[in-house]
């Protein structure tokens, strides 16, 4: 019986040796695009992530990069750097990179999915809106009504662009949707090289803005077909696959809510900035019905 089990041990060592199973490692990108030190906001960017998608394409009998999308966008500089990292690190471990849209991989978050060379997505995963969104308040009546003066001084006539406590300039939301076509082409050059023949209807439709569910994104070639990760992954690498997610580290939760080591009070522009910075995540999502 011990010669039985030490055949045993030393077949299952050999296999491990030998020939190892198959590995796919798997990269979450959950959360709202932005490099921001702001309590609660969290935010994806190519600082947080760079560790972690290092180890991602690391790893013995390594077959593929798999990508976990859930984002409903922000920054676009974050959104191109990451997106940038990923490709080269794919071509340089020469594995495939593959996204699987989860609730919504939309603006932003859809600019991560191109990165790979194939997009899966859930029937009810929404998908697309490339395009480009700002948007403000405009405090000036606020502030009057309350006595309040504005001073402002600038070296430069545009130096200040769209002050929330004065009225909107025709001229500087000229300029601000300059700026917005400017990286909506980024964007739509992006998907062009990206997904390439794959891409069917008019590019007035796909590039409006819009965004749509996971089925009908397959219509429109933003996706390759629908599927979730651990489905897609075990029919193509067998029941043997190893899929190994890649930790991200998490801050301290006392010091994302601003908390101080001195005596643990919150400080109140720290409060004050993660209620905004809730407010503008919760914004984010909401525009996908999430």
């Amino acid at each position: 019986m011990a010669q039985q089990q030490k055949k045993s041990l030393i077949a299952r060592i050999r296999s491990l040796t030998v020939d190892p199973p198959p590995r796919v490692n798997v990269l979450r990108l959950s959360g709202i695009l932005a490099d921001s030190n702001s309590p609660l906001r969290g935010g994806l960017s190519l600082n947080a992530l760079a560790g972690p998608i290092e180890q991602a394409f690391k790893g013995r009998n390594l077959k593929a990069v798999a990508l976990a999308i859930n984002s409903p966008g922000g920054s676009p500089v974050q959104s191109a750097l990451i997106a940038r990292r990923l490709r080269e690190k794919a071509e340089e471990a020469e594995v495939p990179l593959i996204a699987f849209c989860e609730d919504v991989a939309a603006s932003g978050g859809y600019w991560l999915a191109c990165a790979a060379d194939e997009i899966y997505a859930d029937e009810n995963s929404i998908v697309g809106s490339i395009g480009v969104v700002s948007s403000s308040f405009g405090f000036q009546e606020a502030i009057a009504k309350l006595g309040i003066e504005r001073r402002l001084y600038t070296a430069g006539e545009k130096k200040v662009l769209l002050d929330p406590f004065q009225e909107a300039d025709p001229k500087d939301v000229e300029r601000l949707k300059d700026i917005q076509k400017e990286i909506h082409e980024a964007f739509k050059t992006l998907v062009r090289e990206r997904r390439g023949g794959r891409l069917k209807g008019g590019e007035k439709t796909l590039f409006s803005g819009a965004f749509w569910t996971g089925r009908t994104a397959l219509e429109h070639g933003l996706v390759d077909g629908l599927a979730d990760l651990r489905g897609e992954l075990g029919r193509r690498y067998g029941e043997k696959l190893q899929p190994r997610q890649v930790a991200r580290k998490k801050g301290l939760i006392p010091r994302r809510l601003g908390m101080e080591a001195g005596f643990g009070f919150p400080e109140p522009e720290s409060w004050g900035a993660g209620l905004l910075a809730a407010a503008e995540q919760r914004a984010l999502w909401s525009r996908f019905g999430l």
